[in-house]
């Protein structure tokens, strides 16, 4: 459940708090439909203690029938302050016999993250008969006796059980949070679950074989030396764990994080240079055309005074361009490519593919990362994969989330890198912003302003980037 309701006691209609989402019961005095903009159905209730209006926008006949006066009714819903008093707009409601009392429930009430389609009541009656099926075939205990104690945790009945249905007593804003520890087995168990998938990944790639790239230390340090800077200490380190993975007749499976501008891009040129000096192929993916652009104009740079012509591939090339570099893949006369995740589509053959290099990996799920991988799984065996990405993360995270990967980190920006400096501003503050791009301008330098939408929206309320070049335009007019 996303969150829970408490329907296990009823509120006088005398004490309704507005703001509070509560059950309440009543007499049906009258039902209306009334004008007042819109068509509505107003049902007017009564418990002797005060009166509560029920507003529907959506309401068949048969449904406006049902509201005869004498009628009793129970009612859970929020309750706003209306121009008559309270009222509850589309309340979750039930007719009830004069005899019958108001149906109170003995737990919290869960509430379902749902689809259109699929009603509250629905979700509560099925997982009414699962947890029945429960009862009847408890599930099996994986988490052993002793750790479960240790953590202090319930069984996985148990836990299922309370979630799903919490007593009255339950501590709501605990649950709120997911600080239960019942909500705390569910999430162990899943992570663990998780961990232990890819640490089994992890132990079948190491039984798999890939070609070990033990040649091509010359051209690397000519690569090196040649460069206009130094590498930094960061960057040698890492360079040095690839280069030793690389060696392996066992894939590399290795995570590059590092800030942007700590020099990711040329600890990976490194890795590609020694590959292809090997005589295999490299394949390079980013998730947008504009990245995968900039990846491929670097190695072009770096690469083709040394006589490697980089091969460029994305899914708006046109037909000539994209057949000739499908031929040049396929022959293995491109040693080198570039592209988008069109490199793992159908119709695209490497002759001998040994390392994958990936560029903000989080934008692709790991069934792209594997599509590309198997692109290479030939005679020789899978390839070597090198993930980068920019995004911090914390060690502990890396451990669970990539548990399938070795990670090195470049935590260390090379010299006279300027630090990047984030500050938030009111809106109240908008004309200092406009003031500080005036300026920027007019020294020479260039300014992005990022929107969140493009036009206007009825539903957000955000800037647009329509409007705020309108404003811009204005206050700039220069």
């Amino acid at each position: 459940p996303l969150r829970y309701e408490d329907r296990t006691q009823l509120i006088r209609i005398g004490s309704l708090v507005a703001g509070t989402r509560c059950l309440a019961a009543g007499e049906v005095l009258l039902a209306e439909v009334a004008y007042r903009g819109r068509r509505n159905l107003l049902v007017r209730i009564s418990d002797g203690s005060g009166q509560l209006t029920l507003r529907f926008f959506h309401f068949s006949r048969q449904q406006q029938a049902q509201f005869q006066p004498g009628v009793h009714v129970s009612c859970f819903g929020e309750v706003r302050r209306g121009s008559s008093g309270f009222e509850m707009i589309h309340p979750e409601y039930r007719i009830l016999r004069e005899s019958h009392a108001t149906a109170m429930s003995d737990s919290l009430t869960p509430i379902y993250p749902a689809t259109e389609g699929v009603q509250q009541g629905r979700l509560r009656n099925l997982t009414d008969q699962a947890l029945r099926l429960m009862q009847r075939s408890p599930p099996v205990e994986l988490l052993p006796e002793n750790i479960r104690q240790e953590l202090g945790m319930p069984s996985l009945a148990d836990a299922i059980r309370y979630l799903h249905r919490p007593p009255p007593d339950a501590d709501v804003e605990q649950m709120t949070e997911g600080r239960h520890p019942c909500q705390q087995r569910l999430a162990f168990e899943e992570l663990l679950a998780h961990y232990l998938s890819l640490r089994n990944l992890r132990a079948m790639a190491e039984t798999d074989a890939a070609i070990a790239l033990r040649g091509g230390q010359r051209q690397v340090d000519a690569f090196i030396g040649g460069l206009p800077f130094d590498l930094t200490a960061a960057q040698a380190r890492v360079v040095d764990e690839i280069l030793g993975d690389l060696r392996n007749p066992h894939p590399m499976m290795r995570l590059v994080q590092g800030d942007v501008g700590s020099g990711k891009t040329v600890v990976a040129a490194i890795a590609c240079l020694k590959a292809i000096a090997c005589g295999v192929q490299v394949a390079i993916m980013a998730p947008t055309e504009i990245l995968a652009e900039q990846h491929w104009r670097n190695f072009c740079a770096w690469f083709q005074p040394l006589g490697i012509e980089p091969a460029w591939l994305s899914g708006s090339q046109k037909a000539s361009a994209r057949r000739q570099a499908l031929e040049a893949i396929a022959d293995g006369s491109a040693g080198l490519v570039v592209g988008t995740h069109a490199l793992f589509q159908e119709g695209v053959e490497f002759k001998r593919l040994a390392l994958v290099v990936i560029d903000e990996q989080h934008r692709f799920g790991v069934h792209q990362r594997m599509a590309l991988r198997d692109k290479g799984v030939g005679s020789d065996g899978h390839p070597h994969q090198l993930v980068m990405t920019a995004t911090p993360i914390p060690r502990t995270l890396a451990m669970a989330a990539y548990a399938d990967l070795d990670t090195s980190v470049i935590d260390e920006l090379p010299p006279g890198r300027q630090p990047v400096t984030t500050i938030a501003v009111p809106d109240t503050r908008r004309g200092e912003i406009v003031e500080r791009v005036r300026s920027a301008v007019a020294a020479g330098q260039q300014a992005y302003w990022v929107c969140p939408l493009i036009e206007e929206s009825e539903v957000l309320d955000y800037q647009a980037a329509e409007k705020s070049y309108a404003m811009l335009t204005e206050a700039l007019p220069d």
